[in-house]
């Protein structure tokens, strides 16, 4: 019952003066009782901070991370490995559309028996490019996807597929899916994604989607998302972590 775990990492978007912002958010951790988080844009107090209270988590994040952004979005991570925990009891397979490095992905599946993960995971890129305006990240140039394959050389669940959505899914997909995790970064890939494996989610699957909560240059996915959702029947759960989850039916 005392057991506290604070988190702080000075990984954030959208401040003007990082060097003000951090002794000012360093003085409010100080300020607040326990069980403080900040990072990802993210800060609240008095939580159980349950992402680090798992050593099966924390063992698949730490092995895992890239970059500090890898580790500033431990509780998005966390969403992920729960929805997981979840769906790897339900038929069908895991799906991710927007892989970069592939470090979602590769938690996941350490978090639930790393190489014996025992569901095929679907991951869909463009790796070597990035299709989005101003969302080229570090490593995205020719031979990039060939780097990602070898991360998940002992994995033989893993299917890498490389190209743009929703075209690639003619190289493989699958019939039946019990999780999908969407980070495209633009409204028109995800409603692409969502035109084709929303009804091949399984009945309790679940359906993250990285951005539907940001704001800003991410806010045109919550605006054509929800009427999406809605003409089916569905409400998007908002989450702070600036995630959306959908629970099928």
């Amino acid at each position: 019952m005392d057991r506290v775990v604070n988190f702080a990492s000075h990984k954030y978007w959208g401040v003007s003066d990082p060097d003000r912002f951090r002794a000012l958010m360093d003085e409010a951790c100080s300020l607040v009782s326990g069980g403080h988080f900040l990072g990802d844009n993210l800060f609240t107090w008095g939580r159980n901070n349950s992402a680090l209270d798992d050593p099966s988590f924390l063992t698949a994040w730490q092995g895992n991370l890239q970059n500090d952004a890898d580790q500033a979005i431990v509780w998005r991570r966390y969403i992920l490995a729960c929805a997981a925990f979840h769906c790897v009891q339900l038929d069908g397979d895991f799906v991710e559309c927007g892989v970069y490095t592939g470090t979602g992905i590769k938690t996941v599946m350490d978090y639930l028996g790393g190489p014996n993960f025992p569901k095929t995971f679907w991951g869909y890129d463009t790796f070597d490019t990035n299709p989005v305006e101003g969302h080229i990240f570090a490593g995205q140039e020719e031979g990039f996807f060939e780097k990602v394959q070898q991360r998940f050389a002992d994995y033989p669940k893993a299917r890498l597929i490389k190209g743009f959505i929703p075209d690639s899914f003619a190289q493989g997909c699958p019939e039946r899916v019990a999780y999908l995790h969407i980070d495209l970064n633009n409204a028109d890939g995800e409603l692409a994604a969502l035109e084709v494996l929303f009804d091949r989610v399984v009945a309790g699957g679940i359906v993250v989607m990285d951005d539907y909560e940001w704001a800003g240059v991410y806010r045109p996915q919550k605006q054509r998302e929800d009427p999406w959702f809605e003409a089916r029947g569905y409400r998007v759960f908002p989450l702070p972590t600036g995630q959306g989850l959908v629970l099928k039916r």
